[in-house]
């Protein structure tokens, strides 16, 4: 099944120029591995009406998966789930739990992840990690459910 996928790095300190986002590329390298089309990228600061607005138009521009990365942490800036969330029409609270799961087994620290999935529309929008090689290793430990996923929800409901 081909996937229109978005990427958004939420970082204040790349969205500055401070540093280079490795993040979104390591995303954006991961979905070409899944052969699915990036239709667009955003890097925003960790601030919620920014991380709405710009999943807001990957999915204006055709996304049907949204990947995030950054904000997922227990920092008081990171602020990327409770922006999705209100902005979502359900959580798919399995996504966050198999990665956070699989990731215990590299890392203690992984109990300390708030990554999570969630619809928005009828787009699935998954939270990573904001360490490039995190948010691609949570990637994969929930890929195999993310085509059945977006399939459900391109799908569009008939009336009675």
């Amino acid at each position: 099944m081909q996937i229109h996928c978005g990427i958004v790095t939420i970082s204040d300190r790349a969205s500055r120029g401070e540093y280079d986002d490795l993040g979104g590329p390591a995303l954006k390298a991961a979905a070409a591995e899944h052969q699915w089309t990036v239709v667009g990228e955003h890097l925003v600061p960790d601030e919620r009406r920014e991380i709405q607005r710009a999943i807001r138009e990957l999915i204006a521009q055709g996304a049907q998966l949204v990947l995030t990365t950054g904000g997922t942490g227990v920092a008081a800036r990171d602020v990327t789930p409770e922006a999705v969330l209100e902005i979502a029409d359900r959580e798919i609270p399995g996504f966050g739990e198999a990665m956070r799961m699989k990731s215990l087994a590299i890392t203690p620290n992984a109990i300390l992840s708030r990554s999570l999935g969630a619809v928005v529309g009828q787009t699935l929008v998954l939270c990573l990690p904001g360490k490039p090689a995190g948010a691609v290793e949570c990637l994969g430990f929930v890929s195999g459910a993310i085509p059945h996923c977006v399939k459900v929800l391109q799908k569009v409901p008939t009336s009675c």
